[in-house]
């Protein structure tokens, strides 16, 4: 929490017009004005208005945290924070900031993945369910069907707001079935996230990167990429069962349920998905590979190369390393996994 949480003050006459550099009257925590009036005091003694430094401001903190925790720590460390600015992915990820229990907000939570990946940012997510204001049994498990793919996974939520914890909902265990999926995936996901970040490559890509020349595909933003091999296709839309995709070629579609893993191979082009709330579809690109792990309650009964091998392709590069040692390398990391089936 590396920025003021700054609100209206109020020192405006009463029976005045409202300001209009203060934004909306109802939405206090918005106006504009308030952080121009803040200021940080500097070494030298001047005085810097915070609206000028905000996210700097941020940016500066993580830095100075993540090369401290290098000093003292012999280990790699986890930090992230709510307010950042370009450059600070070498020490830190970002979560989205505070977001509202609306599907507008899930919809701006795909599209930001993408945008924070090319500003560098690859540990990133959102508060899943929304932050402010109460959401709803079919927000929260759409939400979770994104969020499962982000390097950021957590449900987060205000102080007198509804209560969002997934055993709060009716029918628990479609939230249990949808937060499994996390933990099978682990084998690819932290693969996949540490090659890109060795790689200085992105983790979540538009489609339009991995298919620059398909016209169509440069038009989606909806759907991503996640790692060399994965598409996701989150549903996003209140009331709705399922929605249309886009294959740019052919693909695996892979339906994970309380049952496990469904694979099906299909044809590139568009087609209608039925997606149930207790379901994940996600596809996966042509002559590639996705590791899955068994089935666990937490990471540390994960075993990240045990379990099977779902796709098409003959050979996946997974990196594995013990999670900690600070000089990793991907020539010392990387295993290569034969086709096992599906």
């Amino acid at each position: 929490m590396n920025e003021p949480a700054i609100f209206s003050t109020e020192y405006r006459a009463k029976g005045t017009k409202p300001d209009v550099e203060r934004g909306d009257p109802d939405q206090p925590e918005r106006h504009i004005a308030d952080f121009k009036d803040f200021f940080h005091r500097l070494d030298d003694g001047r005085e810097k208005s915070n609206y000028e430094v905000h996210n700097l401001f941020g940016a500066m903190m993580t830095r100075a945290s993540g090369e401290g925790l290098d000093r003292l720590m012999d280990r790699r460390y986890l930090l992230f924070s709510r307010s950042s600015y370009i450059g600070a992915h070498r020490y830190g990820g970002i979560w989205t900031g505070d977001n509202a229990s609306t599907w507008e907000m899930l919809r701006q939570n795909v599209y930001h993945m993408p945008s924070l990946n090319m500003c560098g940012f690859l540990y990133s997510g959102a508060d899943t369910g929304g932050f402010g204001g109460n959401c709803s049994r079919e927000l929260l498990l759409r939400w979770l069907a994104v969020s499962v793919f982000t390097p950021l996974m957590r449900n987060h939520t205000a102080i007198f707001t509804k209560n969002q914890e997934c055993y709060r909902f009716r029918n628990p265990e479609d939230f249990r079935t949808v937060i499994g999926l996390r933990y099978r995936l682990l084998p690819y996901l932290y693969s996949e996230f540490m090659k890109a970040a060795l790689r200085r490559d992105m983790y979540i890509k538009p489609l339009s990167f991995d298919y620059p020349g398909d016209e169509k595909a440069r038009g989606i933003a909806d759907q991503l990429m996640v790692g060399e091999s994965i598409m996701i296709v989150p549903v996003l839309e209140q009331g709705t069962r399922g929605r249309i995709v886009y294959l740019p070629e052919p693909m695996t579609e892979v339906r994970y349920s309380s049952e496990g893993f469904t694979c099906m191979d299909v044809g590139a082009g568009e087609r209608t998905v039925m997606v149930p709330l207790n379901q994940v579809v996600f596809y996966i690109r042509k002559g590639r590979l996705v590791p899955v792990g068994k089935p666990a309650a937490n990471t540390a009964e994960m075993d990240l190369l045990t379990g099977e091998l779902l796709g098409t392709g003959k050979v996946y590069e997974q990196y594995v390393d013990d999670g900690y040692t600070k000089e990793c390398g991907l020539d010392r990391c990387i295993i290569r996994r034969k086709e096992g089936g599906r």
